[in-house]
């Protein structure tokens, strides 16, 4: 039988730390963003209760069912492998208390485990002592990390009630297990209809909104809109324009005509809004230049949110740059190149890249929520932008590979047309001023760190 342990201290008591672990959410919020692991089921951690996972890729995935025993309310909880993988997997979660700070619990992973094909499958067991080290290591930064800005943002554990469009989004599928986890209730704008209680219809399409079941919630989260990766064709720029011009005109409108509306709506938009400024700083305050389509988009985008801060609510629109995952996005597209030592710069080496890990738009968004001194327009963005060539180079050293594959602008262009030329070649030096300002605390401002963080790739 193999034993794995990993211990953290968190600063909190041990009554957070399983108030933590039991809320909706606090599987997805630790599940690094790396493994191939879906919850199809989750039912809590009380004994007898079961979750239903799939593990590995598509049609590969293998089933994990575990069920939960020898729950201690706020203590403990376990839960055992009753099919899987594994020939045992018997996994312990403790929260205990320190002698002499009641707020300095620890928190304490122990897993038995048995590899199956005896003897052949023991030889593997070194491969998976480092991997659940790596998993675990993320695990404890993201708890210390949630429960710190939970506890910042909200000594009081007010409970908000909260909506969200784009919900099943690379952004929303972690923003409201995070809001979850916290206490706070969320209701889901919904465009293909309502398939829970919580479920909102909000459909631009059909220019309908259940504006009644907004009546009373405290915030509104705004992300949702087209995916703008792929070949820009007439029919994909409509769909790009209208899903956030359109979608966040109706959703504006309906919150201003409310009884009783939100105290506050955050509203995604993205650093296209600035064009190409080549070296430049670029804050709040920085007019577009050159902008193109994107930063068309994006101006309508903004202009679309006027109804509900002309209604009184305030309105912030969160400005994103380029967010840093394995789960999507750019880096995701990047990641089997370098994996195969075949990457290299797309672009040119001097070109800024406005990168933010996922976990810092999460909290950014979290902050603006909290933050009345926010409103308007807020870059959401790393304090510290890098060239292309640093990214390139960064990303290649924390993999331990080579990176000499460079892709010249001429092909970027031939090959992406119109969406290559402003996502990709458009150089942006984008800060965050007005986060800064009001005082938000990022958990990654360096490059490298972040990318150790997101990829699981930390030092020991």
């Amino acid at each position: 039988m193999n034993t794995f342990t990993a211990s953290s201290s968190l600063g909190v008591s041990a009554d957070a730390l399983f108030d933590w672990h039991s809320r909706p959410g606090a599987f997805q919020r630790l599940t690094p963003p790396w493994a191939p692991v879906r919850l199809e089921s989750f039912e809590g951690i009380g004994e007898g209760d079961r979750a239903v996972l799939r593990m590995g890729p598509g049609p590969l995935a293998l089933r994990w069912v575990a069920e939960h025993h020898d729950v201690v309310e706020g203590r403990q909880f376990c839960d055992r492998q009753v099919q899987g993988p594994f020939s045992h997997w018997d996994h312990t979660h403790r929260f205990e208390s320190a002698r002499d700070d009641a707020e300095g619990a620890t928190l304490t992973d122990r897993i038995e485990y048995e590899l199956p094909g005896g003897a052949l499958g023991q030889q593997a067991a070194p491969w998976l002592e480092a991997e659940l080290r790596r998993q675990f290591a993320y695990r404890h930064r993201i708890t210390r990390r949630d429960l710190s800005l939970h506890r910042r943002y909200n000594p009081d554990e007010q409970s908000l009630t909260i909506a969200v469009s784009g919900a099943s989004g690379l952004v929303g599928s972690n923003l409201v297990p995070f809001l979850t986890t916290g206490g706070h209730t969320v209701k889901r704008l919904t465009r293909s209809g309502p398939t829970g209680a919580d479920d909102i219809l909000w459909d631009p399409r059909t220019d309908r909104v259940e504006a009644d079941k907004l009546e009373g919630v405290d915030a509104v989260i705004h992300l949702a809109g087209e995916n703008v990766f792929g070949r820009w064709t007439p029919a994909k720029k409509q769909r790009i324009y209208s899903s956030r011009a359109d979608g966040t005109r109706l959703l504006s409108e309906a919150l201003a005509g409310l009884d009783d509306p939100p105290e506050v709506l955050v509203s995604s938009s993205a650093v296209g809004y600035y064009g190409d400024h080549g070296p430049d700083r670029v804050t709040e305050e920085s007019p577009p230049q050159d902008a193109g389509f994107l930063g068309e988009v994006c101006k309508a985008w903004e202009a679309a949110t006027v109804p509900a801060a002309a209604a009184g609510i305030r309105t912030v629109q969160m400005r994103t740059g380029i967010v840093l995952t394995p789960a999507g996005g750019a880096l995701r597209l990047m990641l089997p190149a370098f994996w195969l030592g075949l990457g290299g710069r797309v672009g040119a080496h001097n070109q800024y890249f406005p990168w933010i890990t996922l976990d810092d738009v999460i909290g950014g968004f979290y902050h603006a929520l909290w933050t009345d001194a926010l409103d308007g327009p807020v870059n959401l963005t790393a304090p510290r932008p890098v060239t292309m060539q640093a990214y390139t180079d960064t990303l290649a050293d924390v993999l331990h590979r080579p990176a000499f594959l460079n892709v010249p602008s001429s092909l970027v262009r031939t090959l992406g047309g119109e969406m290559a030329e402003e996502m990709i070649l458009s150089s942006a030096r984008v800060v965050p001023d007005r986060l800064q300002e009001t005082g938000y605390d990022f958990g990654f401002s360096a490059l490298e760190n972040g990318l150790r963080h997101v990829l699981g790739r930390t030092e020991a």
